[in-house]
């Protein structure tokens, strides 16, 4: 596993261990009054109390026998998952006050994990190995470029924003389990497996929540060709998330792929640096006060 594994030496992963969405609610389009910019963030939204939950268990249930600062990685994975789980769930309810239905929405993720579940537990491994790229790569991109989220509610920004770190920060832990648990493969076997993974994630994540989002456009009344073309153009063109991470994504297919090939911990330092400042001044202001 190490001599296929990237991952810095000097990696830290550190859960951060913060709260959102409870005095300030966001409202029913907090993307900047965007109805589609909303719908898609609440759609991926709708995923997170149940997906990672289910990448928890699926990167726990093989950590038996990994080498020690994979252990400790996958105690800090499964620390800023659990916490990642709880503020969705949070935005989740506050989603539904604001006069949504995610039932529809949330059935579908159920029914999906129920199938992998059904599979042996590699699969759930390489499942999750494959949503966690995706889930990086969003991060990279909507971190990068400040368009994804502008005009969006305060709250909601620091909400996606700070899940968005974390997710980089701990993005090459399934996939350094997924080389240990499959040490003993031969390397055709491996790229197989995942690639085929990898397209079966990748459409089912595409196709679940994107009509996640027609849904939640319907509960606003927004229908048919409105509804597609304005949800379209904001995935695939502007500011086109979608899009943009095609080249990323594409790269999980490459030999000798790693997540940890690109090092963006930049964005992780240019937040924190941010967010520092941020706390600074709500000091200055409450010692004003």
């Amino acid at each position: 596993m190490s001599a296929a594994s990237v991952t810095p030496v000097d990696l830290s992963i550190t859960p951060r261990d913060r709260r959102f969405a409870r005095e300030a609610r966001p409202g029913r389009w907090w993307h900047g009054g965007n109805p589609y910019a909303t719908a898609f963030y609440n759609a991926l939204s709708a995923t997170f109390p149940k997906g990672e939950a289910f990448f928890v268990e699926a990167v726990r249930n093989h950590r038996e026998g990994a080498p020690a600062k994979l252990a400790e990685e996958i105690k800090g994975f499964t620390t800023q998952e659990a916490i990642h789980s709880r503020e969705h769930d949070m935005f989740n309810k506050a989603v539904i006050e604001a006069g949504y239905d995610l039932g529809p929405l949330e059935a579908r993720v159920q029914f999906r994990l129920d199938f992998i579940r059904s599979k042996p537990p590699i699969a759930s491994l390489a499942s999750t190995m494959a949503l966690e790229h995706f889930t990086a790569i969003f991060a990279h991109e909507l971190l990068a470029d400040p368009r994804h989220l502008a005009g969006a509610e305060p709250e909601a920004q620091a909400l996606w924003r700070w899940h968005s770190i974390e997710e980089i920060e701990h993005k090459g832990v399934a996939y350094d389990t997924w080389l240990h648990a499959t040490r003993h493969w031969p390397r055709p076997k491996r790229w197989k497996v995942k690639a085929k993974v990898m397209l079966l994630a990748t459409r089912n994540f595409t196709l679940d929540r994107t009509l996640g989002a027609i849904e939640l456009l319907r509960q606003d009344g927004i229908t048919g060709a409105r509804a597609w073309f304005g949800l379209l153009w904001f995935m695939w063109v502007q500011p086109g998330m979608m899009r943009k991470i095609f080249s990323a994504w594409a790269k999980f297919f490459l030999p000798g792929f790693h997540p940890w090939n690109e090092d963006d911990r930049h964005l992780i330092v240019a937040y924190e640096a941010e967010a520092a400042l941020g706390r600074e001044s709500e000091r200055k202001v409450r010692r004003a006060a």
